[in-house]
């Protein structure tokens, strides 16, 4: 392989079915440049062929998904500890090399001079199978419930073109009545001959609730309508489809929350997290899943940074003290602090009357509820770096 160097930089672009892996020495110069199949044999034969090139050689990647599962796993097995170089990152700096062209070989050379030249990337560390179970499960509910979005818009707006009156009358996202009713009766004609009676009689049966009132809505929709649309017959079938679907849909999702909920209390972290007001199975599945454990952390600043809820400055000349959000954060961490902050003001205690000094000194909603979050990151890290639950303080009592 010829000269042994002191340490090179191996950039990995890393793709479904193959990666490329470009390697450069200390001056920036392309040492080993190779194509190699997301396989375990031909990785393994690269490792191999990466370490020979120098005594030390510290790799570098742009994805850490799926498609790098497999590349991550064999490099932590062989004692690397590869870095994370983001897309938007690799994508600026190739823009300071010369040449337009873009190829698999230029990006991985542009991810090895990166990490060659920045050395505050962070490690990606292989989760644990608890971890990784959590991401499964997560990332799958996070899928079903846009499915569940989609479907409900698909029949809101199937609805609205035959009977528009019966689509105004209910939200089919937060409720399950009314879409039983839809299972059985998309049209004024159905309704009408079907009679008040008789349908609440109808909806007791498949166990709706408040199924009175449910009958009633309905009803007055179906007397505020008495002409029959064009394609209500196929629309009307369309409905009672996507209704049941949704239905059905609805019941997974129920399913893999108790499945998320268990594999969670398995964690020896999760009644930690859990005592956060605020923080349930499912954010704090999320959080995990997310954040893995707190060592790549140095402080709760950091984690904030991350979650993007600590705003960074855009001072230029006289312009001082002009702090924004960042534009490069993990959305799903940033997501469910803003959920769990926005939950936990709902109810008395230390977070809602944080929430409401904030409002008190002129902050909008989202402004209160966004220094609220930020205010969690610090209390649930110390919660996590000191291993004990969260407790209120007691309320101070005022005597005579």
């Amino acid at each position: 392989m010829g000269q042994v160097r002191a340490r090179v930089w191996v950039g990995v672009d890393a793709g479904k079915g193959h990666h490329w892996a470009v390697a450069v020495d200390e001056v920036g110069a392309s040492v080993w440049s190779k194509k190699i199949d997301n396989d375990e044999t031909a990785i393994l034969n690269a490792i191999g062929e990466a370490g020979a090139l120098a005594e030390q050689a510290d790799w570098a990647v742009d994805i850490s998904g799926t498609a790098s599962a497999l590349l991550l796993a064999l490099l932590a097995a062989a004692g690397h500890r590869p870095v994370y170089v983001p897309g938007r990152t690799v994508n600026r700096m190739a823009g300071g090399y010369r040449g337009e062209a873009k190829t698999d070989a230029r990006d991985a050379y542009v991810i090895a001079e990166t990490a060659r030249l920045r050395r505050d990337f962070a490690p990606i560390d292989v989760p644990g199978e608890l971890v990784t179970e959590l991401a499964l499960l997560t990332a799958h509910r996070s899928d079903l419930i846009a499915d569940r979005v989609r479907m409900i818009n698909r029949l809101r707006d199937l609805l609205t073109g035959v009977f528009p009156a019966l689509e105004r009358a209910f939200d089919y996202s937060a409720a399950k009545g009314p879409l039983i009713l839809l299972t059985g009766f998309q049209t004024p004609a159905a309704l009408r001959r079907r009679g008040r009676s008789r349908l609440e009689a109808w909806l007791v049966k498949r166990g709706v609730r408040s199924a009175d009132t449910v009958a009633d809505k309905a009803m007055t929709a179906a007397a505020a309508q008495t002409v029959a649309l064009p394609g209500e017959a196929v629309a009307a079938d369309l409905v009672a489809d996507l209704a049941r679907q949704i239905l059905a849909l609805d019941e997974r999702i129920g399913g893999i929350d108790k499945q998320i909920g268990a594999t969670f209390r398995c964690h020896p972290q999760a009644e930690i997290i859990e005592s956060l007001p605020g923080m349930g199975p499912i954010l704090g599945a999320e959080f995990l899943a997310s954040v893995g454990d707190l060592t790549a952390y140095a402080d709760s600043g950091r984690l904030a940074s991350a979650a993007g809820l600590a705003p960074v400055p855009r001072d230029s000349g006289r312009r001082t003290g002009n702090l924004h959000r960042p534009k490069r954060y993990n959305r799903r961490l940033r997501r469910l602090f803003y959920l769990s902050a926005q939950t936990a003001m709902m109810r008395p205690g230390p977070s809602r009357d944080y929430y409401l000094k904030k409002r008190a000194e002129g902050q909008r909603h989202v402004q209160a509820v966004i220094a609220l979050a930020r205010r969690r990151v610090d209390v649930l890290w110390a919660l996590l770096r000191d291993g004990r639950l969260f407790t209120p303080n007691a309320p101070v009592t005022h005597t005579a």
